[in-house]
């Protein structure tokens, strides 16, 4: 069974794009989120980038999940109550 899911990309229809209005902007933002992690482009982009720029996309993400989620719902949605 698998803990993680990304059906958002498979199904979605509307606009990619940026700056239309806010629900295409978060459409967008899920949507190249979503690609953007695929494993294959993840192994191929990872062993391109330099260390400053994998610690800016850790920062990035690191900065935003502690903005916006709570304690919990970093272990429940991000963690998915793994132990790292």
């Amino acid at each position: 069974m698998t803990n993680h899911s990304h059906k958002f990309v498979e199904s979605y229809q509307g606009l990619v794009g940026f700056g239309a209005d806010r629900r295409t902007d978060e459409n967008t933002i899920i949507y190249y989120l979503q690609k953007f992690s695929d494993d294959q482009l993840m192994q191929t982009i990872v062993k391109r980038m330099s260390h400053g720029d994998l610690e800016a996309v850790f920062q990035l993400i690191s900065q935003q999940l502690k903005k916006h989620l709570s304690e919990q719902e970093y272990h429940d949605l991000f963690l998915k109550n793994a132990e790292y």
